[in-house]
C-alpha cells in the first residue's frame, strides 16, 4: 500500500507557522505532494527523519512554486515540461518510480477577468501531451484549478465562466481524462458533494461554500489499485485542504 497527499498550501512558511509539522506527522504519507509553496530555495528548513524532499522553485519571489516529500528514492526527477515558456513558475515535479510516475502539479489559475485563459490553454494541451507520453502508469496529483462538474462547487450557475469553471478549462479536463485517466475520488463517491478549497472572503469555509478543485488522477491501468481516497476538511491552515489516495501498488 502506498499513501498519497496532496496539497495547496499557499504559502509554506505561513502554514509551518499553523502547524503543518504536527500535520504531515499525523497524515504519515509515502508521498506528500505540495503546491503554492511560494518560496525560494533556503527560506525554509523544513526537514522529516525518513523522508527526501525535491523542490520547484518559480523565477519569480513568493509566487507558485512545488515540493514533494517521499519515503521511496526514485529512479529520477524531471522538473517542469521541457518547455521553456511553461517552466518558469515551479509548477511541475516529476518523479519516477519502478512501477509508476508520480506527477505534481499546480496548474495555472486564469484569473479575473479571464486574462490568462489563453496561456492556461496552451499550458493545459502542453501537461497533457507531456503526461500522455510518459512510459508508466501514472498519479497526477495537485491544485488543477478547475472545478469539472457542477457537483463540484457550491454555486455553479453564478460561477459559470469564471476562473476556474468556464468550459474551456472544464473541457480541458474531460479531455485528460478521456485520454486515459481516472478522476480518483470521483470514482469512488460518484454523488458526494465535497470541497477542497474556500474563499478567504465572504467567510466562504464557514458556510462550506467551496470548489473541489485539487485532484488525483491515475492511469486507467491503475483504477482498480484504488484503495481509498480522502477529502480532508476538517484540516486548516490554508484556503486548501488536503487531498489523499491510497494505492495497492
Amino acid at each position: 500500500m502506498l499513501k498519497f497527499i496532496s496539497w495547496n498550501v499557499n504559502g509554506l512558511r505561513a502554514v509551518a507557522g499553523k502547524g503543518f509539522a504536527d500535520i504531515f506527522v499525523n497524515l504519515d504519507a509515502d508521498f506528500f505532494c505540495l503546491q503554492e509553496t511560494k518560496m525560494q530555495e533556503g527560506q525554509l528548513d523544513l526537514e522529516f527523519p525518513g523522508y527526501q524532499s525535491y523542490w520547484n522553485y518559480a523565477l519569480k519571489k513568493g509566487y507558485s512554486g512545488t515540493a514533494v516529500y517521499t519515503r521511496h528514492t526514485p529512479l529520477s526527477v524531471k522538473y517542469g515540461l521541457g518547455i521553456e515558456e511553461h517552466d518558469q513558475e515551479g509548477r511541475v515535479i516529476t518523479l519516477e518510480y519502478d512501477r509508476f510516475y508520480l506527477v505534481c502539479a499546480y496548474v495555472p489559475n486564469s484569473q479575473d477577468g479571464l486574462r490568462r485563459l489563453a496561456y492556461r490553454m496552451e499550458w493545459e494541451d502542453a501537461m497533457r501531451s507531456y503526461l500522455c507520453s510518459l512510459p508508466k502508469p501514472v498519479v497526477f496529483c495537485g491544485d488543477l484549478n478547475v472545478a469539472h462538474e457542477e457537483i463540484d462547487l457550491k454555486n455553479p450557475s453564478t460561477n459559470r465562466m469564471n476562473a476556474g469553471f468556464t468550459d474551456e478549462e472544464r473541457a480541458k479536463l474531460t479531455e485528460l481524462l478521456g485520454s486515459g485517466f481516472v478522476d480518483s475520488w470521483r470514482s469512488q463517491h460518484p454523488e458526494e458533494v465535497k470541497y477542497s478549497w474556500w474563499s478567504y472572503r465572504m467567510n466562504a469555509r464557514a458556510r462550506n461554500a467551496g470548489w473541489r478543485i485539487d485532484y488525483f488522477l491515475v492511469s486507467e491501468s491503475l483504477r482498480e489499485s484504488i484503495v481509498s481516497t480522502e477529502i480532508h476538511n476538517e484540516i486548516f491552515g490554508s484556503d486548501h485542504c488536503p487531498v489523499e489516495l491510497v494505492l495497492s501498488i
